[in-house]
């Protein structure tokens, strides 16, 4: 399909700049044969005993550091880890970058340019690994917070609480799984009083969630591969959940991926451990996924091409219109939708 298809407008005024407080006062939108004007608060009440919400406990890491290479000022943001240890990351001015320079971030903590790729991409060597690399990043790495939420330096103190979900048990991601960030002790102890169930899935979610899609149709565009598994439990969990008439929930567009790439086509789910690159546009059969939680996405991203697929093209391009007119926060800090099937199985 043409990308020009999922476009749309969006003034900048809609783009949340800080999340609700608290978490779970942020605002819901039903998306079905009708629209709802809801909070997410309600979600509960639009579930059934028996349905199972699929979470991502991936955890994000201070990602984003700014160092020197000699007197010259560098940032970059790490977005995978290679076998060997090294990182991939995005670096600015990448082009001023040569294999070898060293870029300084502290004192003792320092990487190597050891190869360059083409979008500003570069593979740094660290000093350190593990445990180590962890730690320093901790230190002097800052949240990697997307381009389009605004700060005058790097990210903030606040936004290493409000940029991680309450269940973030894994780290490894670059970015939230943001529809997670409306959950609280609270909102959870509801959905268990009702009967919903609940499992989890871990997907790392990388860079390709910050990239544009720059091909014109979306034949030709190329994902960002991402590491996610899925455990025996959380497999017996949600085939327990389908067999028993539950609908199957993914809380964001990176655990419907990661079932997705690791679903039967009779609707079973199976145990992975690997990389995918699933890209879901509209043609595609959706085998595990019943119901979609999700936040509000940029226009021409891969993420609204998902929620396309998923919901239908024209309910999505309605839903988005109403959301404006209503007044309600876009984005990775924004409010939420849930969004059935538009072959509901269940």
């Amino acid at each position: 399909m043409k990308v020009d298809a999922f476009d749309f407008d969006l003034p900048p005024e809609f783009i949340a700049q800080r999340p609700a407080v608290p978490r779970d006062a942020s605002r819901l939108l039903a998306v079905g044969e009708a629209f709802q004007d809801l909070a997410i608060g309600d979600l509960p009440e639009l579930l059934r005993a028996g349905d199972i919400l699929v979470f991502n406990d991936t955890r994000v890491i201070p990602a984003r550091l700014r160092g020197k290479r000699g007197a010259a000022k560098v940032e970059v943001t790490l977005f995978k880890k290679q076998l060997d240890g090294r990182w991939r990351a995005f670096a600015k001015p990448a082009r001023k970058l040569k294999i070898g320079d060293r870029i300084d971030f502290a004192a003792g903590f320092s990487a190597e340019v050891s190869d360059k790729g083409g979008d500003g991409e570069v593979t740094l060597a660290f000093g350190r690994a593990g445990a180590g690399l962890r730690a320093a990043l901790e230190t002097f790495g800052a949240m990697p917070l997307p381009p389009y939420i605004k700060r005058d330096n790097l990210a903030d103190d606040r936004d290493r609480r409000d940029y991680q979900t309450v269940f973030a048990a894994k780290p490894g991601a670059v970015a939230a799984p943001t529809a997670g960030l409306h959950f609280t002790p609270e909102l959870m102890a509801a959905l268990d009083a009702r009967g919903i169930k609940r499992t989890t899935i871990t997907l790392h979610v990388g860079a390709g969630t910050f990239l544009p899609v720059r091909a014109e149709d979306t034949a030709d565009h190329e994902m960002h591969p991402e590491w996610g598994e899925i455990c025996e439990t959380a497999v017996a969990a949600v085939n327990a959940a389908g067999a028993g008439g539950g609908r199957v929930v993914a809380v964001g567009s990176t655990s419907l991926r990661l079932l997705e790439t690791a679903a039967g086509d009779g609707g079973r789910l199976s145990p992975f451990s690997g990389e995918t690159d699933i890209f879901i546009t509209p043609g595609y059969r959706f085998r595990i996924v019943d119901l979609l939680l999700t936040n509000f996405h940029l226009p021409r991203s891969t993420l609204f091409m998902l929620v396309s697929a998923f919901a239908g093209l024209e309910t999505m391009k309605r839903a988005y219109e109403h959301a404006k007119r209503a007044g309600y926060r876009f984005y990775s800090y924004g409010d939420s939708c849930l969004l059935e099937h538009k072959e509901a199985r269940r």
